[in-house]
């Protein structure tokens, strides 16, 4: 079912060499964006209008306005099973935790007597998160967005979600049951791009957001790109990955369930293991059959998850080469099943989360181990980080200097200027001191 890609005996490839050598979904965002740019222009155009008529087009709903009312949130908290309830509150308890600590605080660093820069942290004034709604519901994902803006500080947080007709047009109850919890009031049900394009442009029933976050499918990622520059976003999302870097030590049950439970988000979520040990390789193929078929989702999304050109059991020659591809990698999601597996996971350098040893999988950060689990994918890893309370702040310095200060170093900023042929800015020093130079010290 799943495919290998031998890598042992010879010295592996450097950079991106060895990057192609991987597996990887395809996901052409850039073919995405010629579909999704009318769409986003006629919402721009007609608002709630457009975002009607496409929620009866791609949803089969047919709805009166877009804003749910505060009513149904309320209602769908009342209804929903206590247990869920419970595990919801759990889920925000831990990740306010983690997200608390996060907040940076206002610095002021003394450069010379006289002169300092300050750097604060002022949140983003408006966000719009984006909760999906196709194949799963994920409530998870509304804490996961929503807690790092409420700790950052945003003041006006707004959500939207994928009508769904089962419920008469609204999202779905569990996702307006964890925006009640979350105290989030202000819910849209409004799917895919159209979504992305009610945030960056405005509506008559929604205003403009400063940035959007959260995650989604190809055409969430392909109206991020679009609107990149007007609003800020997260990351262009691209299917889920896990990959698991495992040595003889690893239970194969273990990792068999945990690239299972990866491959049942979506026929092009990825699973890959990486270990030094065939004997690992083959007990893990031997498990995937009976876990798979004790499961759900297995022909729409498992199996052709798992025998996609996305996953792969990758052999190599010792863990060493194992460290090499997995950072070649950048998986969203990265868990290490070796001897000494902190010792290992200290040396990643390219992964969206890290989970360490047998008792710390995916599944766990996904919900209630406090982390984020909004994170990059497609390699990404290798410079962006998961979403987190630095994501909805924004870093502004503030530069104070006295009339001593700046003199002191005025020589030095008119000879930078005329380095780079900008009189004018040295002549913007030399105006305050009668247009001479001041003696440098």
């Amino acid at each position: 079912m799943i495919s290998r890609i031998d890598l042992r005996g010879d010295a592996l490839p450097e950079g991106g060499a060895l990057r192609d050598l991987l597996p990887r979904a395809e996901f052409d965002v850039e073919a995405a964006l010629d579909k999704v740019r009318p769409i986003c222009e006629d919402v721009h155009h007609r608002g709630d209008a457009a975002l009607i008529e496409y929620a009866e087009k791609f949803d089969g709903v047919t709805l009166e306005h877009v804003r749910v009312p505060a009513k149904a949130i309320a209602e769908a908290l009342e209804q929903l099973d206590p247990e869920v309830g419970a595990a919801l509150e759990e889920s925000i308890r831990r990740a306010r935790i983690v997200h608390r600590e996060q907040r940076r605080e206002t610095h002021t660093t003394q450069v010379v007597p006289g002169g300092t820069v300050t750097e604060k942290w002022v949140p983003v004034e408006r966000v719009g998160l984006y909760a999906p709604g196709g194949r799963s519901v994920y409530p998870s994902s509304v804490i996961m967005n929503a807690v790092p803006a409420q700790e950052a500080g945003v003041e006006s947080i707004a959500l939207a979600s994928p009508p769904q007709k089962e419920f008469g047009g609204l999202p779905h109850p569990t996702i307006l049951a964890a925006c009640a919890l979350l105290g989030v009031d202000e819910v849209y049900a409004v799917g895919g791009a159209t979504a992305v394009a009610m945030f960056a442009y405005g509506t008559e029933s929604c205003a403009p957001a400063n940035m959007v976050t959260g995650p989604g499918n190809i055409w969430v990622a392909a109206a991020k790109r679009y609107f990149t520059g007007r609003i800020g976003i997260d990351a262009e999302a691209g299917p889920t990955e896990i990959a698991v870097l495992a040595d003889a030590t690893a239970d194969p049950a273990h990792v068999a369930a945990d690239l299972i439970s990866q491959a049942e988000h979506d026929p092009l979520a990825a699973a890959v293991l990486v270990t030094d040990s065939p004997e690992l390789a083959d007990a893990v193929e031997r498990e995937l059959e009976p876990q798979i078929a004790a499961t759900k989702h297995v022909e729409g999304r498992i199996v052709p998850a798992l025998s996609g050109r996305q996953s792969a059991i990758v052999l190599v020659d010792d863990i060493e080469d194992g460290l090499r591809v997995v950072d070649a990698y950048g998986a969203e999601h990265l868990e290490v099943q070796t001897a000494d597996a902190a010792a290992v996971a200290e040396r990643v350098r390219n992964a969206g989360a890290i989970f360490v040893g047998p008792w710390a999988p995916v599944s766990l950060g996904d919900y209630c181990a406090g982390s984020n689990h909004v994170l990059p994918t497609g390699g990404c890893a290798c410079h962006s980080s998961g979403l987190s309370v630095q994501s909805f702040l924004r870093g502004i310095h503030i530069v104070d200097y006295t009339r001593e200060a700046l003199a002191d170093v005025t020589h030095h900023v008119v000879t930078l200027a005329e380095a780079e042929d900008l009189p004018a800015h040295g002549a913007a020093l030399k105006a305050r001191f009668g247009w001479k130079v001041p003696d440098g010290k």
